[in-house]
């Protein structure tokens, strides 16, 4: 199994301590695929944004739901976990 460094929320400041607080508001925790990239705070921010346009815009003409089967059904296809 690969090993990648991460910044642990208690060591996490600025703009990594903002997406850190805002995950657990959503989630209730702090997900691999955030912790993952935290070492590029900016990149981290940039990429949660793009996803909750994506996946939870109010101007989609798709439903969450509909979203979520598209996703889940792509990460079957690619046999990817998430």
């Amino acid at each position: 199994m690969a090993w990648i460094r991460t910044i642990p929320p208690a060591a996490a400041d600025g703009v990594l301590k903002r997406v850190y607080d805002a995950a657990l508001e959503r989630a209730g925790k702090i997900w691999n695929v955030i912790s993952i990239q935290s070492l590029r705070p900016e990149t981290v921010e940039a990429s949660t944004d793009l996803y909750l346009e994506v996946m939870q815009s109010p101007r989609s003409p798709l439903s969450r739901a509909q979203r979520e089967m598209i996703a889940t059904a792509v990460s079957r296809v690619n046999r990817c976990g998430y």
